[in-house]
């Protein structure tokens, strides 16, 4: 009557042995199952990396043998060349190359003549005087003006200073010797000197206005160009979109390329005239504004000078 366990039971009879013999096996057989796992994948792993290490060194052995195949191929070729030959490949090369560079720069050139050919040699002659003309007095307009410049307070100190030591004759010395409007208001201020302050401020204001005309010569031109120039482009446009209607009237037929040539002719002499207004328009305003400096410039020391005046006055 003794009952037989099975192996795995041998000893554990009672219950809570078997569970906790139970549990501990269920611990044991899963940490074999996780450790199998691991290594596993570190084998593969280290499978992989030594596929890819192999490969690799395939792949370089493989480009060594093209790489010296080429250069045998490329000593075999050199050494079939000749020298003379080389040379004239290399220079045939850089022929080619000037060549490409002579006929873009022509080409360029070539664009600009071929439009003002196109836009009319009636109108667009006439925008090109008016550009040339622009050009030519607001340079001369430009250098003289600069000339004109003078560093004013300079020249009051030495003003000042002539009229403390050798009196009103020196100070018109000192303003003969300089150049520029702000001296020359100075010498007609100082000549009326003798007939009191009162005069030398309305001999100033006058010769001031007569300063500022020669200051603004020839800016009246540039004016007139600036506007001509458009006014010329848009006459153009129209006497050119008249021919192109008259042509297609002529053609009994509207035709695309016909109507479009004659629009694209047309329009070039306007682009020409703004081109021109355009640029003068940037000269011009240079030029009012270089005046406007010289004119503040001029009636500062104006002002400066009568005071002058006036002290050496009451100094005596």
């Amino acid at each position: 009557g003794k009952r037989v366990y099975p192996y795995g039971y041998r000893g554990f009879e009672s219950l809570p042995l078997r569970i906790q013999y139970l549990k501990k096996r269920e611990k044991l057989i899963l940490i074999l199952t996780v450790t199998n796992q691991l290594i596993m994948k570190k084998f593969l792993s280290y499978f992989i990396l030594a596929g890819l290490l192999a490969i690799a060194s395939m792949t370089a052995h493989a480009q060594d043998q093209m790489d010296t195949s080429e250069m045998v191929a490329s000593e075999d070729t050199l050494s079939m060349t000749s020298p003379d030959s080389v040379m004239e490949e290399i220079v045939e090369g850089v022929a080619v190359i000037e060549e490409e560079v002579v006929e873009e720069e022509a080409s360029f050139h070539q664009v600009i003549k071929q439009q003002f050919i196109d836009g009319g040699p009636e109108f667009m002659g006439i925008v090109l005087i008016c550009l040339i003309l622009g050009l030519a007095i607001s340079i001369e307009r430009i250098i003289h003006l600069n000339l004109a410049t003078t560093n004013v307070s300079k020249l009051l100190g030495k003003v000042d200073e002539a009229l403390n030591t050798g009196g009103v004759e020196a100070a018109k010395e000192v303003c003969r010797n300089t150049n520029g409007p702000v001296a020359s208001i100075f010498v007609q201020g100082l000549m009326r000197m003798s007939e009191g302050v009162e005069m030398v401020e309305k001999s100033i204001i006058a010769y001031g206005s007569v300063e500022m005309g020669k200051l603004e010569k020839g800016m009246v031109w540039i004016s007139l160009f600036i506007s001509l120039a458009p006014m010329l482009g848009f006459m153009g446009t129209v006497i050119g979109m008249i021919d192109a209607f008259d042509a297609i009237a002529a053609a009994g037929d509207v035709s695309p390329s016909l109507v479009a040539g004659g629009i694209k002719v047309a329009l070039l002499t306007t682009v020409g005239g703004l081109i021109v207004a355009v640029i003068l328009q940037l000269f011009y305003n240079y030029l009012v504004s270089k005046v406007d400096s010289l004119v503040n410039s001029m009636e500062d020391a104006s002002i400066t000078l009568v005071d002058m005046l006036v002290r050496h006055n009451e100094g005596k």
